[in-house]
């Protein structure tokens, strides 16, 4: 399996269903219409809600399962190649620096969420609030990452397990329909389709679950091997500080940088999660981001140390062939199925959210501060059949488009290259620089969400009416935190160029990465 089809590039996720509301602020002159802002030099008093707010119904837990899974893919397979290209100390330092640019971003868009009412947050509505003629734009590119996204999955599945009947029983290569790959897609859409009707990302908290048993096998396999050492007569130089040269390296950047491409989903994570306090979300960026980076540095050591220079961009593959090799690819393809609809699901969402934008009809917002009554419930907007209908394009399509191509890999490294570095760093950075900007004419839009403690406020110097004590050490803290989104948003455009570069020379030179 291609190196780069292990590399998963994301969209935006929908809204759950359960309706919200929120209290209007004292003070607010805003209308209820996207686009309009207050030119009022009175600032916006924050209040606590007395109404009943719409609270989630995920657990702590299901909310780590699932951003965890929408992490981990089959890219872990990678990691020991890529440690490879840096050297062991570089290779270490870019998979923690690159969890620590995506928890950012993730954080990022956790602060956002507190900018409108609880249960209702997408990149779709921190679009229309901030820059709404480009929410089209946005949603466009989502969907179509998104999409292609699943059809790699879809032809992962149809390349392994031909080779899994054939491990499990020799004679599978006599029989004409267990090798084919056509079957064995069709075969697993039948398990899929199912799961991916399931409005609610909490839903697939069990199949996350299992996905990410499947992850734990594969570690296990490596960390085995390495264990053994009964591959020491295959490996090659180790390097812990020498890297392989700056193209090698930059060829193998993404592949660190996209590992940890979970940012469509954590909107509808952060609608759906029961505590939505500031100590549980931030807990569930660092719990996942945490993980997932031990898990790439352990398998990214352990694999480099077993096979050195020689070590293969699928570490599965280059064990001899054994029952638990066989395994290994099985659960791959268990991996895969079960993060299939974690890509329907927001890519449904974006197509929606398209069809409903109208650039001479602003759509009104769940802003808070708009009155209850006004505040739609989160997802309600998209009847049982459209739903329906997208989601059944959706599967159709990417079913038609896998039985008929054998690989994306090019196309899905430049929609890659552009969406995934736009999910991850440039729209969160852009979106709170934006939104949480200080003066008079800014968009004031002020939150009441869960563990908002703020009832005696005071002014600061940006003239935003904020509470004393912690409440007047955030506004340093939010200022700190432009910053910060402003130098994320650099990252995410080098990246990019970084990226392009990398995908236009080995086009030009006809190689593979």
């Amino acid at each position: 399996m291609s190196s780069t089809l292990a590399v998963e590039y994301s969209a935006i996720p929908g809204t759950s269903n359960d309706a919200g509301s929120r209290p209007v602020s004292r003070g607010s002159n805003m209308s209820s219409t996207i686009g309009s802002r207050s030119n009022s030099r009175r600032p916006l008093r924050r209040r606590k809600s007395t109404s009943n707010t719409y609270r989630g119904e995920a657990s702590f837990a299901s909310s780590v399962v699932n951003l965890l899974n929408t992490i981990v893919g089959a890219g872990v397979l990678a990691m020991p190649l890529a440690m490879s290209h840096m050297g062991m100390f570089l290779g270490i330092f870019t998979i923690l620096f690159s969890g620590f640019a995506a928890g950012f971003g993730l954080y990022l868009q956790t602060r956002c969420a507190r900018y409108v009412d609880r249960g209702t947050a997408s990149f779709f509505t921190l679009s229309q609030l901030t820059y709404p003629s480009a929410a089209i734009v946005f949603d466009g590119a989502i969907a179509i990452k998104c999409f292609g996204v699943a059809i790699s999955y879809l032809i992962i599945i149809g390349d392994l397990m031909p080779q899994v009947a054939i491990g499990l029983w020799s004679g599978a290569a006599d029989v004409s329909y267990l090798v084919d790959r056509h079957f064995w897609i069709t075969g697993f859409m039948l398990i899929m389709i199912p799961i991916s009707f399931l409005r609610r990302l909490d839903s697939l908290k069990y199949t996350s679950f299992i996905a990410l048993v499947s992850i734990g096998y594969l570690v296990i396999i490596v960390l085995a091997h390495f264990l053994k050492g009964d591959t020491l007569e295959e490996r090659g130089d180790v390097h812990y500080f020498q890297w392989a040269g700056a193209v090698t390296f930059f060829s193998s950047f993404p592949i660190m940088v996209f590992a940890y491409t979970c940012h469509q989903n954590m909107f509808s994570i952060l609608n759906e999660i029961k505590d939505n306090s500031k100590k549980q979300t931030k807990g569930v960026v660092f719990a996942s981001i945490g993980i997932a980076a031990s898990i790439y540095i352990l398998v990214a050591i352990t694999g480099y140390l077993s096979f050195g220079d020689n070590v293969g961009g699928n570490i599965i593959a280059m064990y001899r062939e054994s029952i638990a090799s066989t395994i290994g690819r099985a659960a791959i393809v268990v991996l895969v199925m079960f993060s299939y609809p974690l890509q329907i699901h927001p890519c449904r969402a974006s197509i929606h959210n398209i069809l409903k934008w109208r650039p001479s009809k602003p759509i009104a917002l769940p802003i808070a501060g708009r009155p209850a009554s006004a505040t739609p419930a989160p997802g309600a907007d998209m009847s049982d059949m459209r739903f329906a209908i997208i989601s059944t394009i959706l599967i159709v399509s990417t079913y038609v488009t896998a039985m008929t191509v054998s690989s994306l890999e090019r196309v899905l490294a430049y929609v890659g290259s552009t969406g995934s570095t736009s999910i991850s760093f440039i729209l969160p950075g852009l979106f709170y620089w934006r939104i949480a900007r200080p003066g008079p004419g800014a968009n004031k839009i002020n939150h009441v969400g869960e563990g908002s403690d703020d009832e005696n406020s005071d002014e600061d110097g940006d003239g935003v009416i904020l509470p004393p004590g912690v409440e007047r050490e955030s506004v340093m803290i939010r200022r700190w935190l432009r910053r910060g989104a402003a130098v994320l948003m650099g990252y995410g455009f080098v990246v990019m160029t970084i990226c392009l570069t990398m995908n236009i020379f080995f086009s030009a030179s006809g190689g593979h990465h």
